[in-house]
């Protein structure tokens, strides 16, 4: 009968660990590739960009931070994020209170044909962004959209959603339209994970459905609703594509520098100043996390 020694069979342990370590590393090899070659490489490409400036004698040299204290001293740039700003500040609770509202609502029994209204809240989800932005930016046409037409047909004067007044509201109502079919099933599929059995119980202590609502349910999902509030905070600092497609229609209402991603796309595209541009975009990935991240710990306080 032969034994094994310890320290033999401690070095054949530490081996197939040491195995099962690299199985794990190369499961997750691919992902991390891709991840540094599509996220890590370009934000450090970009801060290396924004250290230097093109000069028109000398060519390319090293300033330093000198573009963020440019950046920080731009009225463009202040005014650009003054208004995604005011648009997060507004649009996003409005946007996450109907997607609340009707999570709920299809959640509830009382509520028939729940699959047609939760297929109908979550379409235009499944439009691209270019084509519900040119739909509803002919609809808000006063000329040849549906206000020019209410307008001719009842002899009304509407306001004209693309004036300077109203732009940002029209705005903000598009990616409402786009974007509470996302935030609903978020909060959909959280509701379907709370037990049965607490409704059950405080049905029978006598509670209605709007004290279940605001004492269980809310409760609940709050997780949820600070995940969709920072997926929310991260889209609103990035609005580009809307007020980009209606600046064709409406140029003179929607400048260059409307959001600081139109500044800085056409910062590099238009005025070739990529390294001020690379600049600006750092200064917002900075703004967004740090926003995104005071979000998080306030639900988490809330938890607690």
């Amino acid at each position: 009968m032969t034994t094994t020694s310890p320290s033999l069979a401690h070095a054949v342990g530490r081996g197939r660990s040491r195995g099962r370590r690299w199985i794990a590393w190369a499961f997750v090899a691919p992902f991390m590739a891709v991840f540094a070659f599509v996220l890590v490489a370009p934000v450090i490409y970009s801060i290396y960009l924004s250290l230097f400036r093109e000069q028109l004698i000398g060519g390319v040299s090293f300033v330093g931070l000198d573009n963020y204290a440019a950046a920080l001293t731009d009225e463009k740039f202040w005014a650009s994020l003054g208004r995604v700003a005011l648009f997060l500040v507004v649009q996003v609770p409005i946007m996450l209170g109907i997607a609340l509202a009707a999570s709920l609502a299809i959640d509830s029994t009382r509520l028939h044909v729940s699959s047609f209204f939760r297929i109908s809240i979550f379409l235009p989800y499944a439009v691209p962004a270019v084509v519900a932005t040119l739909m509803w930016g002919f609809m808000y046409g006063t000329r040849f959209g549906l206000i020019g037409n209410l307008n001719d047909a009842f002899g009304l004067e509407l306001p004209a959603p693309l004036s300077s007044s109203w732009v940002l509201a029209s705005i903000g109502n598009i990616v409402t339209w786009e974007f509470v079919g996302y935030n609903m099933l978020i909060f959909y599929a959280a509701l379907r994970v709370i037990p049965t059995d607490l409704y059950e119980a405080a049905a029978l202590d006598g509670a209605g459905a709007f004290r279940i609502v605001r004492s269980i349910k809310i409760p609940a999902i709050r997780g949820a609703i600070v995940i969709a509030s920072i997926f929310s905070v991260i889209g609103s600092f990035q609005l580009f594509n809307e007020p980009n497609i209606l600046k064709t229609l409406a140029p003179n209402t929607i400048s260059t520098f409307f959001t600081p991603n139109m500044y800085a796309y056409n910062l590099s595209f238009a005025g070739q100043q990529f390294n001020y541009s690379a600049a600006i975009a750092i200064i917002m990935g900075l703004i967004t996390v740090v926003i995104a991240y005071a979000v998080q710990l306030s639900g988490r306080r809330k938890e607690a």
